[in-house]
C-alpha cells in the first residue's frame, strides 16, 4: 500500500511551511521502510521483560565480545560539538529556546521528550520555534510588558531530543496508522533546517532517549542514512548521543557507540530514568528494593559504576562522555536555601567533572556558572577529557546491578505521591517541566515516584521506623491526606488535579506494570 499521511488537526499557514511536500515524503519514507522494525524492537522489549522476570539477569553479550576489544574509534566529531562542558536542556518553547540559546553554555539541547508535554500544538509549534531559532529569526514578546526577547549574535550549539522509539503521534497517521513519535521529530527537525545549520557551519545534531539494546541503536543508525540520502546530504552529517538511560543498555555501551560509529556523539548518563529502569526491569524480584529516592544518590555502588563504566568507555572510542542533570533551580528569596542548593549543584558538578565526564546538563540558566567553574576547574583549556582513558576501571555485571541500602520511610512515600501527582497534573494540562520543591521535575522524575510505590506495594516493603506495612490501603490513606491538604494549601481549582490522581493511583496499584506513565497519560491529551 503505497502510504498516504494524514494531519488530523488543521493548520496554520506557518505549520504547513514545516510540514511542506518534502518533510510530509520523508515522514512517509521513513514509516514505510522502518515501522515494521521498529515493532518487532517493542515486541523484544516485552520478551526481554519476560526473560528478566524469570530471573535471566543481564550480563555483557558474548556474541559481541569482538565490538568491545576491537580498536575501532568513531567519526571525527564537529568543532562546534568539541567542546560541551555545560549544556541546558529544557523544552520547545519559544521563550525557553531563545533564553537557552543565550545561556552561557556551549551546549542547549532542545527537547521534545521528558521535558515536553506533547500535545499537538506543543510538538508543532515546538518545530516551528526550532525553525526560527536555526533561522535566527525567532522573537518572543511578553505580553506584561511588552520586552522583546531575541537570539545574541554568540549563541549555544542547537541539539534535539526526539520522543522515544516507544512512542507514537496520534496526530499523525498513515493509512489509519499512527507514525512513530521518534521519527516525527527527526523528520521534521532535519528536512526543515539542515541547510540552514550547515550554512551557519553547524549540524543537525540529536540526543536519543530509551534505548534499550544496541539493535535499536542499529535502526538509528539506518534511520540517518536512510535520511541523509533521501535529502542528499553527505552521510556521516548527522551527529548523535545516546543516553544510557536503562540498565539492558548499561550492558551494550559499546555495542551502542559502534552500531553509530560514523554518526556517534558519545554517550550521556541519564541518571533519572536510569534509576527508574532499575525499578522497572527488575520490579518483579523482591531483593532489588530500592530505599527512599533522596538516598538513591550517585554516590551509590550500582550508579559510580555505570558513571566509570561509561566515561571508560566513550573514551576508549575518542567520544564524549556526557554527566546528568541537576534537579536544583535557583530558591529566591531564601538565599540560605539557596546556597544550599547552590552547594549541591557545585559538589554534584564537581564529582562528574573529577571522574571524567566531558560535560554536564543543567536545567536552569542561574546554575551555568556554578557548572562551568567545575568543569573549567577539571579541564581548563582543554576542549574535553578524552584523553583520560579511565585504565583504572574494571567493572562486571554485579557492580551495575549492586542493589543499595537504605530505608523507606512514610516521609518519601509523601514525597513521591506530591511530586508524582502534581507533575502529571502540570503534564495533562501541557506543561512537561515543572519546578516543584526548589527541584525542576520531568517524567523520569516522575516514572521514579510511582514506580517506586508500585514496588514497594508489590513486595509488601515495610517502613523503616514504624514497621508498617505499604499496602495498597496504607498507600491509598496516605494519598487521600496528601492530596486535601494539597488542596485546601492551593487557594485554587485545577481541571487537571483530579484525573492526575486518579490516574497515579491507577499506574501505582494496577497488578501489571505500567511500562511508561506517559503511555496512558497520552491517552488524556
Amino acid at each position: 500500500m503505497t502510504p498516504q499521511l494524514n494531519i488530523k488537526n488543521p493548520l496554520s499557514e506557518v505549520e504547513k511551511q514545516i510540514l511542506n511536500p518534502t518533510t510530509v515524503s520523508l515522514i512517509e519514507s521513513l514509516h514505510d521502510s522502518f515501522e515494521t522494525k521498529r515493532k518487532d524492537l517493542l515486541e523484544q522489549r516485552e520478551a526481554s521483560q519476560k526473560e528478566l522476570d524469570d530471573g535471566r539477569f543481564p550480563d555483557f553479550l558474548s556474541q559481541t565480545e569482538a565490538v568491545r576489544k576491537s580498536d575501532y574509534v568513531v567519526a571525527p566529531i564537529p568543532k562546534d560539538l568539541q567542546d560541551r562542558r555545560v549544556e541546558i536542556t529544557g523544552p520547545p518553547d519559544r521563550k525557553m529556546v531563545i533564553n537557552a540559546l543565550n545561556a552561557p553554555v556551549k551546549t542547549f539541547m532542545c527537547d521534545f521528550e521528558d521535558s515536553c508535554s506533547p500535545t499537538w500544538n506543543n510538538i508543532i509549534q515546538g518545530h516551528v520555534n526550532v525553525k526560527d531559532a536555526v533561522d535566527k529569526s525567532i522573537e518572543f514578546k511578553r505580553e506584561t510588558d511588552g520586552k522583546v526577547y531575541r537570539l545574541n549574535d554568540e549563541i549555544a550549539t542547537l541539539i534535539i531530543r526526539p520522543r522515544g522509539w516507544h512512542l507514537d503521534e496520534k496526530h499523525v497517521t498513515i493509512n489509519d496508522e499512527p507514525v512513530s513519535a521518534s521519527l516525527f521529530d527527526f523528520a521534521v527537525y532535519l528536512s526543515n533546517n539542515y541547510e540552514a545549520l550547515l550554512n551557519h557551519g553547524t549540524g543537525p545534531y540529536f540526543y536519543l532517549p530509551k534505548l534499550e539494546n544496541h539493535l535499536e541503536a542499529r535502526l538509528w543508525n539506518e534511520v540517518f542514512v536512510h535520511a541523509q540520502d533521501f535529502l542528499n546530504i553527505d552521510r556521516g552529517t548527522i551527529k548523535a548521543t545516546v543516553l544510557i538511560e536503562t540498565i539492558t543498555a548499561a550492558f551494550q555501551m559499546d555495542e551502542i557507540i559502534f552500531e553509530l560509529k560514523d554518526h556517534s556523539a558519545g554517550l550521556n548518563c541519564g541518571r533519572w530514568d536510569y534509576i527508574f529502569s532499575f525499578i522497572k526491569k527488575f520490579r518483579n524480584h523482591q531483593h532489588f528494593l530500592l530505599p527512599n529516592r533522596t538516598e538513591v544518590t550517585m554516590e551509590r555502588h550500582f550508579l559510580r559504576s555505570y558513571v566509570d563504566l561509561l566515561i571508560q568507555t566513550c573514551h576508549k572510542r575518542n567520544v564524549h562522555a556526557m554527566g546528568g542533570m541537576a534537579a536544583q533551580i535557583p530558591i529566591r528569596g531564601d538565599e540560605v536555601q539557596n546556597q544550599i542548593a547552590m552547594n549541591k549543584v557545585a559538589s554534584d558538578k564537581s564529582r562528574e567533572a573529577n571522574a571524567g565526564h566531558d560535560g554536564t546538563w543543567i536545567a536552569h540558566p542561574g546554575l551555568s556558572q556554578v557548572a562551568m567553574n567545575a568543569f573549567n576547574q577539571a579541564m581548563g583549556e582543554s576542549a574535553n577529557q578524552i584523553s583520560n582513558k579511565r585504565n583504572d576501571v574494571s567493572v562486571n555485571a554485579k557492580d551495575l546491578m549492586k542493589v543499595p541500602g537504605g530505608t523507606i520511610t512514610e516521609d518519601g512515600l509523601r514525597q513521591n505521591i506530591l511530586i508524582g501527582i502534581q507533575y502529571i497534573e502540570a503534564w495533562l494540562s501541557g506543561n512537561g517541566c515543572v519546578p516543584i520543591y526548589n527541584l525542576m521535575e520531568d517524567a523520569a522524575t516522575a516514572e521514579i515516584s510511582r514506580s517506586q510505590i508500585w514496588q514497594w506495594i508489590h513486595h509488601h516493603a515495610k517502613i523503616s521506623d514504624s514497621n508498617k506495612t505499604i499496602t495498597e490501603e496504607y498507600f491509598t490513606q496516605v494519598l487521600e491526606e496528601e492530596m486535601n491538604q494539597l488542596q485546601s494549601s492551593r487557594g485554587f481549582e485545577s481541571d487537571y488535579l483530579q484525573p492526575a490522581i486518579n490516574l497515579f493511583k491507577e499506574m501505582s496499584t494496577n497488578s501489571e506494570f505500567d511500562e511508561f506513565l506517559t503511555l496512558p497519560a497520552y491517552k488524556h491529551l
